[in-house]
């Protein structure tokens, strides 16, 4: 996996421009939130105490890098090389380490695949390899060292759960913004319920973070989707960048 070519039919240019992937980012902040670092990390915000304004100024920009052809790699550079510090474990963090930022970009990756198997259909397992093969593509984009990203989208599943449960700790910085990621307030996640929310968390988020997804939750996601799926069928302008 070394290219940064990716398919302009594929699955990854389809749906990551698409609203719904937006929706479901607080399945992909929650599990960032518990990484000691990234939670740390969001002092350096322009708006450290409102998380969807920090994500409404950031993720456009990793969006727009998987349609623009253009080497955006030196912004993703200058805006990350100050971002570093002391998490709460005591540990220095940088944020431009190619560990953390693997992890990081990964959330998005399992979001991504969450939502089009929510909201659009289920995936086959070349599916899965073919999108993930584009997200390879696209990380590559942000001229950060690939050395740790799987080659498959198996070897990225282990991995990925592997690291959920060794690295993601609960910590007084990532615990500030819990209830920013259960119940936004900014952004278009803030029009999401709660009930839809929690539904969509990760395992490992619900887990660390005493989340119990109640048949409730799991009706209300339900209700959502639904909602969302007949929105989608009514529209027929294709994701844009530019929208977001």
């Amino acid at each position: 996996m070394y290219s940064t070519d990716i398919d302009p039919d594929g699955l990854l240019r389809r749906y990551l421009g698409d609203r719904r992937f937006l929706l479901a980012l607080p399945r992909a902040v929650g599990l960032q939130m518990l990484h000691p670092a990234i939670a740390a990390g969001m002092e350096h915000s322009r708006t450290p105490r409102r998380l969807w304004l920090h994500k409404r100024h950031t993720v456009p920009l990793l969006i727009r890098m998987a349609y623009d052809d253009t080497d955006l790699s030196s912004i993703i550079r200058r805006g990350h090389e100050h971002i570093k510090g002391v998490d709460d474990l005591g540990r220095r963090y940088h944020s431009l380490n190619p560990d953390l930022f693997q992890f990081q970009h990964a959330t998005y990756v399992d979001t991504l695949v969450t939502m089009i198997e929510t909201f659009v259909r289920p995936l086959t397992a070349g599916d899965r390899e073919d999108l993930y093969r584009d997200c390879g593509a696209w990380y590559r984009r942000y001229g950060i060292s690939d050395r740790g990203l799987p080659d498959t989208w198996a070897g990225f599943a282990a991995w990925f759960d592997d690291t959920c449960r060794a690295v993601l700790h609960r910590t007084a910085r990532g615990d500030a913004y819990r209830d920013q990621v259960l119940r936004p307030r900014d952004w278009v996640q803030r029009r999401v319920p709660t009930r839809a929310v929690r539904g969509l968390m990760h395992p490992v988020a619900q887990e660390l973070w005493d989340i119990e997804v109640t048949a409730g939750d799991r009706r209300a996601l339900h209700r959502y989707v639904l909602r969302r799926k007949a929105v989608a069928a009514l529209s027929r302008r294709p994701p844009a960048v530019v929208r977001l």
